[in-house]
């Protein structure tokens, strides 16, 4: 791929003209905000000038009401020898496609599973998708030229190629993605409201469990609107779960100590089948999910604390698996949780510590 046209310079599609423009490509932008097209431009991510001829790919980034219209634009164009869109729902734009008579051949739906809170193009890296599953949905009609344009996007990406089904990946990703962005906004819903004393309690749980829910509702009203089926199918699994844990608990309040224990025992089940779904949640990079042990150093809020103790970390030849940070309610201090190989804690511990850190058991 010598050539790409991206059509739509918010996140994704900026993401990956970055990446593509850093690796030789000669990427051509689009959008209908012309800013946001040169805000992509200056960032590096390709000119916001109309190629001179035809592209190798168009890569359709719009939201998922507009994919099959600009599609369907671009391909009577005849702008590409390939096209794809990156919409998070498959199955919907590819029907509205056939309704409208365009020849499929030339055209693969993927989705790149990666993203932000944020969105635009100033939200933007070249590194968003690397070793992130993006879903190719190939059928039998799509040109062999096509898939593999496609392919060598996600390997310039530095993605990883995950190849369904449309309707199968929406009903993915609304078990996966959309659900859970629609729980996390009605948790966080819940503080609107609440009490300022309650609020300041506020520790890393509530914020892993409310950290999507700052994304932006219109995005997300586009993105639900195109897969509300299989999304609604989810929620009602849940709300059946929800009922269950509401009588459980209040079960828990009764007299009756068989209540109680009818009470304690749904709400085992429930918390032991989230045991049992959290371990199928893949680990780094994809891989099987691993057992790390933490270590939990205490840190002042102050400059080059963090770089100080990566920096002691990689002197004790420690690789930090992951990292987590709980700051202190109403102190300028925090916990850092530094995930590490099992057999590498003790090890690790004991060099902090003797580089003045304090460490909590």
């Amino acid at each position: 791929m010598r050539t790409a046209l991206v059509i739509g310079t918010g996140l994704i599609g900026t993401s990956a003209a970055l990446a593509l423009a850093g690796r030789g490509v000669a990427v051509h932008l689009v959008d209908h905000d012309a800013e946001r097209a040169r805000t992509a431009a200056a960032l590096g991510a390709g000119t916001d000038e109309q190629p001179e001829g035809r592209v190798d790919l168009a890569v359709v980034a719009v939201p998922p009401a507009h994919v099959a219209t600009t599609l369907a634009e671009a391909m009577r164009g005849g702008v590409a020898r390939g096209y794809l869109d990156v919409a998070s729902v498959k199955g919907g734009p590819r029907r509205e496609l056939e309704a409208m008579g365009v020849d499929l051949s030339a055209y693969i739906g993927t989705h790149p599973m990666s993203g932000k809170e944020r969105s635009g193009p100033l939200a933007a890296t070249a590194d968003l998708f690397e070793g992130r599953p993006w879903v190719l949905t190939p059928t039998r009609e799509t040109d062999t030229e096509v898939l593999n344009l496609a392919l060598e996007l996600v390997a310039l990406c530095r993605a990883v190629p995950v190849v369904m089904d449309a309707d199968a990946h929406d009903r993915a990703v609304a078990l996966v993605s959309h659900t859970p962005q629609l729980i996390s906004s009605m948790v966080a819903a819940r503080l609107e409201d609440a009490d300022d004393t309650a609020v300041r309690l506020c520790g890393q749980g509530i914020r892993d469990v409310t950290r999507i829910a700052a994304s932006d509702p219109r995005m997300w009203v586009e993105i639900l609107s195109a897969n509300p089926g299989p999304v609604a199918d989810v929620l009602a699994g849940v709300a059946a779960d929800l009922d269950e844990t509401v009588r459980a608990l209040r079960s828990l309040q009764s007299s009756d100590e068989s209540k109680r224990q009818d009470g304690a025992e749904g709400i085992e089940d429930v918390l032991r089948r989230g045991n049992a779904g959290r371990v199928r949640v893949p680990g780094k990079h994809g891989t099987a999910p691993a057992a790390y042990e933490v270590v939990a150093v205490l840190i002042s809020d102050q400059p080059g604390e963090l770089a100080r103790i990566f920096a002691d970390t990689g002197r004790a030849g420690v690789n930090i698996e992951d990292v987590r940070i709980e700051h202190a309610t109403g102190q300028q201090a925090g916990l850092v949780q530094l995930m590490v190989e099992p057999t590498a804690a003790p090890l690790l511990t004991a060099a902090l510590r003797e580089r003045g850190w304090s460490i909590r058991q």
